[in-house]
């Protein structure tokens, strides 16, 4: 059914994940303020009050219809759920931003890192995890400095796994204290206290494809990023925020002010002194992306060590957001 353009109506499918709610947020901080935004979700969701605009609003199952007269379609819950829905709204005509990751491996796809203007002409694009908007945006600075070889561990929150996941490592952090035995259903192991590089065998999360995504996204930026950086993705026991260590080897030497100069230049919070700290904290309900003054490594010349934070849901949100008032200017 084809839309009408003139439309001012906004669906957010997924709207009762941690990120539908951030882009529903943002939304109403923006010129989208005043449009009508329907919240739409899987079955189990449908029914949940929430509010919209000020106002109580109710969480709908997607029927017949639901993408009719959109303008715009964010798909912000499971990828599986993504991909049940997607050919209604593409058939409405509207233009489809995916967060959820299910659009990366589909024709015609876009992924956007916020790195040049948007392609007006594109209908369906990906905005891409927290850890490959940090990735594409460090190596996109870097190659001023004409970067040869990166690598970039990232740290995982529970809460990319919603808010079981929180509930998990709330649970389990409150039972370890008191010597209790701790569940697990969401990861199959213990989260709590502990770093790990996959969780059990019976979690449907799997930092296996949490790598696999990353990878993927920064394939997808092609010769905008001067290296194909490597990527690892660990667990941490903390519930919000990206964290990360990146290494990057260059071709000519640089000193801390330069580089930090460049990076703030391309839109990094970079802190100005050694003796403030940086953590998933320190960018909690942020959208930009906060980096410590890098380090230097002694035993290997024009080596660098960059330690830094995101907010992994404002990030992604935020930049959809970006993109969606790109579209509609």
């Amino acid at each position: 059914m084809p839309s009408g353009r003139s439309s001012q109506r906004i669906v957010i499918a997924g709207a009762s994940s941690l990120l539908g709610g951030e882009v529903k947020s943002l939304l109403e901080e923006t010129r989208f303020a005043g449009w009508d935004i329907s919240l739409v979700d899987e079955e189990s969701a449908a029914g949940t009050l929430t509010e919209a605009a000020g106002e109580p609003a109710v969480i709908q199952p997607v029927e017949e219809g639901t993408f009719a007269w959109a303008q715009l379609i964010f798909f912000a819950g499971s990828a599986p759920f993504t991909l049940a829905n997607l050919p209604a709204a593409q058939e409405s005509g509207a233009t489809v931003i995916d967060l959820s990751g299910a659009a990366l491996k589909l024709p015609n796809m876009s992924a956007w890192f916020a790195l040049e203007p948007a392609d007006k002409s594109k209908k369906l694009y990906a905005i891409p995890s927290a850890p490959a908007l940090v990735t594409a945006k460090l190596l996109a600075a870097l190659r001023q400095a004409r970067l040869s070889r990166a690598s970039v561990v990232f740290f995982r929150p529970v809460s990319e796994a919603g808010r079981a996941g929180i509930e998990e490592l709330e649970s389990q952090t409150s039972h370890l204290l008191s010597f209790q035995s701790v569940g697990q259903p969401v990861f199959d192991t213990q989260v709590a206290f502990s770093l790990l590089d996959h969780y059990g065998s019976a979690s449907r999360e799997s930092l296996q494809s949490v790598r696999e995504r990353v990878r993927l996204e920064i394939s997808a930026l092609g010769d905008k990023i001067p290296v194909q950086p490597a990527i690892e993705v660990l667990h941490a026991p903390v519930f919000y925020g990206y964290t990360f260590i990146a290494n990057a080897e260059l071709q000519s030497s640089k000193t801390r002010e330069a580089l930090a100069e460049f990076l703030r230049s391309s839109g990094f919070a970079v802190e100005g002194d050694t003796t403030s700290s940086t953590g998933n904290l320190t960018a909690s309900g942020d959208s930009a992306i906060h980096l410590a003054l890098p380090e230097s490594d002694p035993a290997q010349p024009n080596t660098w060590w960059f330690w830094g934070a995101a907010d992994n849901i404002r990030l992604p949100a935020a930049t959809a957001v970006k993109l969606a008032e790109q579209l509609i200017a």
